[in-house]
């Protein structure tokens, strides 16, 4: 027998089969390449799609949780709509001629960075935001698909983090 210690986000005992959830791991290299605004207009592309997976989470969220727990999936929106954030990215792009996916993942960085020094509660959380937007369209960008937990039967669910995007994926029925 395994016994795990952790936080539990429900109340309760539970026996049963454990399903551990890593986060698909892709690797982002750096590259130079050879049209910058070429790699802009695909930075632009990814951003659109990611936008476009954020509405669909959104009214997910809203039909499982309320409105109120969705809006998270608004903040993520008006992040990727962000003109610093943007602005960071082409920059990145066009001043060191590097891959799209590689520029968003290190402003992501930077700009996580930046919000976890702040001294506001509410703006140190908005850290994980962008890392979770930043990760969601890099992930795009490097041809990564997205995740999900999937089990065919019911499980115990264990995971070092969990994002927004990652819990409204989840068939509840099945945890």
């Amino acid at each position: 027998m395994v016994k795990c210690s952790g936080k539990s986000v429900l109340k309760g005992i539970a026996a049963g089969k454990i399903y551990l959830y890593r986060k698909k791991e892709f690797v982002l290299t750096q590259e130079t390449v050879a049209d910058p605004e070429a790699e802009i207009a695909r930075f632009e592309e990814a951003r659109q799609k990611a936008c476009g997976q954020l509405d669909v989470l959104y009214e997910k969220a809203v039909k499982e949780a309320g409105e109120e727990q969705a809006m998270i999936f608004e903040v993520h929106r008006i992040m990727l709509d962000d003109g610093d954030y943007l602005d960071a990215i082409r920059e990145e792009i066009r001043g060191t001629g590097v891959n799209a996916a590689y520029a968003v993942s290190v402003t992501g960085e930077r700009f996580a960075q930046m919000f976890a020094s702040m001294d506001d509660d509410y703006m140190q959380a908005r850290s994980a935001d962008v890392l979770d937007i930043s990760r969601r369209v890099a992930g795009i960008l490097a041809g990564a698909g997205e995740e999900g937990i999937v089990s065919d039967e019911p499980v115990i669910l264990l995971a070092d983090d969990l994002a927004p995007s990652e819990t409204v994926q989840i068939d509840k029925s099945r945890i």
